[in-house]
């Protein structure tokens, strides 16, 4: 089950509205369950140099299903998941990509999002997965 093009647009547009109410211009990056590219956004305005962040965003939330800023909890110095931002040709460890899951628990995707404080983008991208799916998966033994 991968997330539609039409589910990838909605949460696109979702995430769009809830950067302009912060004031703030983003890249917004959806991926399928496979980690490929499904639909990409660079708000005027954005860095080109979020784009890539973005996107990695994604495709780290994607890979392991949580949150990056979770990832990036348990990969501190001595912490289980330590320098696996080294994985996967460069993995993002910080908030702003979260899994997008269906209503059976099932990973069709992820959103990454770029360009303000990682608490933005964290919220941005939250808005983005709340209109198509579920932002949380069924426990996991090393999920936290």
């Amino acid at each position: 089950m991968h997330v539609s093009y039409e589910q990838a647009e909605q949460a696109i547009a979702a995430a769009i509205a809830e950067a302009k109410k912060l004031g703030t211009q983003m890249c917004i990056a959806v991926v399928d369950s496979g980690a490929d590219l499904k639909a990409f956004t660079r708000m005027n305005g954005a860095w080109v140099g979020i784009i890539d962040i973005a996107i990695k965003k994604a495709k780290t939330a994607c890979y392991f299903g949580m949150n990056t800023g979770q990832i990036g909890q348990l990969s501190q110095p001595g912490g289980p998941l330590y320098g696996i931002e080294h994985s996967n040709q460069g993995l993002i460890t910080f908030p702003g990509g979260v899994p997008i899951v269906d209503q059976d628990g099932v990973l069709i995707g992820a959103i990454g999002v770029s360009g303000s404080s990682v608490e933005n983008d964290h919220q941005v991208a939250k808005a983005g997965v709340d209109v198509i799916g579920l932002a949380d998966l069924p426990s996991h033994p090393w999920r936290t």
